[in-house]
């Protein structure tokens, strides 16, 4: 195959051999003998054609399904409402938001004048504890709208990249996770998780550069920029990029009509906002007043000062305007989450022992014991796998090497397991 490369540096060697030579340069014998893939000849696959019809069938196709996009809030709650337990306020908020945003997007495909409108994006801050349904709430809007989805870790990123990952970062894994298509991953959504974490320090004389310089950069990215689909730091990245060129393989991705959605717990936020409207609204004088002990009263009352007094920026707040608190969850939302949630993770565990032909049932009582204990973790519904995790675990050991084909749960299974495992044992022999 490399006979075919057309030779244009006349001395007898492609711009791939040069390639090939730097490489192994820079590397030397620790990299192993360098080859380029077979199936690139000077940027274009040997079945180039054949892929890349493909590739294009499938774009039109996700074009045209923005294109058509006409669901409506209500509608979008509906879904929400079967896999994600409370939380109301919020699906109303992401609803609303998301509808805004795909239809200012089918806008823009369906009219060119839209596109020179001036469009404010409707970024989404989501706040509170960790546990209640954030990120499940925008990976089912994902899945309901059918555009490519990543979620990332804010504590991540660093200024320059170079000491942590480039924010520029989290566009490139969103174009991976629509399997390298940056034209459908232009009109993802990138969850940013952990957002609290790069607020600069309260309190202190210096600013805290780092998270201040990652903030600039990402209200950058929730505007409207460029971003190279190959970092510059990474050589294997260059190497493609270098492959590439002369194809027609997208160089860069726009995050014009990318939507982003921030979440953090924003612990430390509460104490802000009580400070603020303390006096006013919780005097001890005055008989309207009420005392306020649930976090959420106090997030769902955040203003854009009270964020810059956190340690944002006012150019970063201001790029997510669409702002909504999400609930903790109580003893009787988790048993909800087990009986009512379609995302059930006591299904998981059906699932699981139906692998060893062994039946699986728990009754109200239990499922109302294992909602109380995951309550006291103190980490929503992720309490939930924490207790049946260990309520589960010498079942799922013994009972597969057993003659049993079905297993109740009981409340004194959630009790003392070691005890009820002991009884079915007994039974057994």
């Amino acid at each position: 195959m490399e006979n075919n490369i057309k030779n244009d540096s006349g001395d007898g060697n492609s711009p791939f051999e040069d390639i090939k030579r730097q490489f192994n340069d820079i590397f030397g014998s620790s990299a192993g003998k360098f080859s380029l893939m077979p199936m690139f000849v000077e940027g274009k696959s040997t079945t180039q054609g054949h892929g890349n019809a493909k590739e294009e069938d499938g774009n039109a196709k996700f074009v045209e399904k923005i294109r058509a996009f006409n669901l409506k809030p209500r509608e979008i709650k509906d879904c929400l409402d079967r896999f994600v337990i409370k939380q109301h306020e919020a699906k109303k908020v992401l609803a609303v938001a998301i509808c805004d945003h795909y239809n200012h997007v089918k806008q823009s495909l369906n009219d060119k004048n839209t596109q020179d409108k001036e469009y404010n994006k409707q970024n989404v801050l989501l706040l509170g504890p960790t546990g209640v349904g954030k990120t499940y709430l925008i990976k089912n809007i994902a899945k309901l709208i059918g555009v490519p989805f990543v979620k990332v870790d804010a504590t991540k990123f660093s200024e320059t990249g170079y000491v942590g990952s480039d924010v520029d970062d989290m566009i490139r894994d969103l174009v991976k996770s629509a399997n390298g298509n940056a034209d459908m991953a232009q009109y993802g959504i990138v969850f940013i998780d952990e957002i609290d974490k790069i607020a600069t320090a309260v309190g202190l004389e210096g600013r805290d550069i780092s998270g201040r310089g990652v903030q600039i950069n990402l209200l950058k990215l929730m505007e409207e920029s460029d971003v190279n689909l190959f970092s510059q730091t990474d050589v294997m990245a260059q190497i493609k990029a270098a492959m590439s060129m002369g194809s027609d393989r997208k160089q860069t991705i726009n995050t014009k009509h990318i939507l982003f959605i921030a979440s953090g717990a924003f612990d430390k936020l509460t104490d802000i906002v009580k400070v603020r409207i303390g006096a006013r609204s919780i005097g001890f004088n005055s008989q309207n007043s009420r005392k306020i002990d649930d976090s959420y009263e106090f997030l769902k009352q955040a203003s854009t000062a009270d964020f810059i007094k956190f340690g944002f920026e006012p150019e970063f707040i201001g790029r997510l305007p669409v702002r909504v608190a999400c609930e903790s969850l109580k003893a009787n939302d988790l048993r909800d989450i087990l009986t009512s949630s379609e995302g059930s993770i006591l299904k998981q565990y059906v699932d699981d022992f139906a692998g060893y032909n062994i039946g699986l049932s728990v009754n109200d009582d239990a499922i109302w014991k294992i909602a109380q204990l995951a309550s006291e973790e103190k980490t929503g519904a992720r309490g939930l796998l924490t207790v049946l995790e260990r309520l589960f675990r010498d079942f799922k050991f013994e009972l597969p090497s057993t003659n049993v084909s079905k297993l109740e749960i009981t409340k004194a299974c959630v009790d003392n397991p070691e005890v009820e495992l002991e009884k079915i044992l007994e039974q057994c022999t």
